[in-house]
């Protein structure tokens, strides 16, 4: 079957016919891992102003993600002097951070995503709306040989979950410059990662390298731009989307459009319900002991005249 259309099959088939491994659950019941937690509270500085300066999370939102009640979150806060008051913050032409967790990044269809991974995502500023953003699952999901070999939260199981193997969450390395990079280890030797970094634009690169004695086929990538948190994008619709066969762009009612694209693209599409954006690429075939790449872009543009009346 010609690539595409088993994409496009292999993703109708997930979503219709494979259930949730628990019901539907609200915002509030996410769950994050002790790993997690450890790991904000090791870097609780950087976590609290993240969340509270830049995300405009509540102190009981903040105080979820760390794992605390509010006393323990108001206590370390004291601590450090970090208060829910703004700084000035100079900001690039797109601001980019690590997303914090403990806040579902969709509006709906939290039964297809339970319990996301925050080591995979990243938040991307809105240039004209500092108060906005979107969420970049980097790779949201990845195949292998119609296999699913990694997801970034909890529902279809992969070949992991059927073994009882668990993936640990694995945060961005913060550089100076503001870009971000990650390496994921997998339990049969392969490994993958992303990088990502902003100016004007956004660049993005994923790499896999084949840790196994066989050549690995079917690499189709799922990356997933959601809308939640990007105002006047946000809309629970499709039709203020557009699609060419690689690009994928969602119309601002403003008239400024989001829009993202990979090399090698297989699939774009978008998800009403989340919402959000997809350009899906596919690797090429990885023989043993090799590593192949992909490489995807953000762009804001516009005003765009809109066909849908925004």
């Amino acid at each position: 079957m010609p690539g595409k259309i088993f994409y496009q099959y292999f993703l109708f088939i997930s979503i219709v016919f494979f259930s949730p491994l628990q019901p539907a659950f609200s915002e509030e019941a996410v769950v994050i891992s002790n790993q997690e937690i450890q790991a904000t509270r090791q870097d609780s500085r950087f976590w609290l102003e993240n969340m509270l300066h830049y995300h405009n999370y509540s102190l009981d939102e903040a105080a979820f993600a760390f794992g605390w009640n509010l006393d323990q979150l108001q206590e370390e806060m004291k601590r450090l002097g970090v208060t829910q008051q703004k700084p000035a913050i100079t900001r690039l032409p797109v601001v980019m951070l690590p997303y914090p967790g403990g806040r579902h990044p969709r509006i709906g269809f939290l039964d297809g995503a339970i319990n996301p991974t925050r080591g995979s995502k990243v938040s991307v500023f809105l240039p004209d709306d500092p108060e906005s953003y979107i969420v970049i699952d980097l790779p949201e999901a990845i195949w292998c040989d119609g296999e699913l070999i990694f997801l970034a939260h909890t529902h279809i199981p992969t070949i992991w979950d059927k073994q009882n193997i668990q993936i640990q969450n694995s945060d961005w390395t913060r550089h100076q410059d503001g870009s971000l990079e990650n390496t994921w280890s997998l339990p049969n030797g392969v490994k993958f990662g992303a990088s990502i970094q902003a100016d004007k634009s956004v660049t993005m690169e994923l790499w896999l390298t084949n840790g196994t004695d066989k050549t690995l086929t079917g690499l189709l990538v799922q990356v997933c731009v959601m809308l939640k948190a990007a105002k006047g994008f946000n809309a629970l619709r499709n039709d203020n989307k557009r699609f060419d066969g690689a690009n994928a762009m969602v119309l601002g009612e403003n008239g400024v459009a989001i829009s993202t694209q990979w090399a090698q693209c297989k699939n774009d599409w978008g998800n009403e319900d989340v919402p959000c954006l997809h350009s899906d690429p596919q690797f090429d075939d990885c023989p043993p002991g090799e590593t192949v790449r992909l490489s995807g872009v953000l762009n804001f543009i516009g005003p765009i005249e809109s066909k849908t009346g925004n």
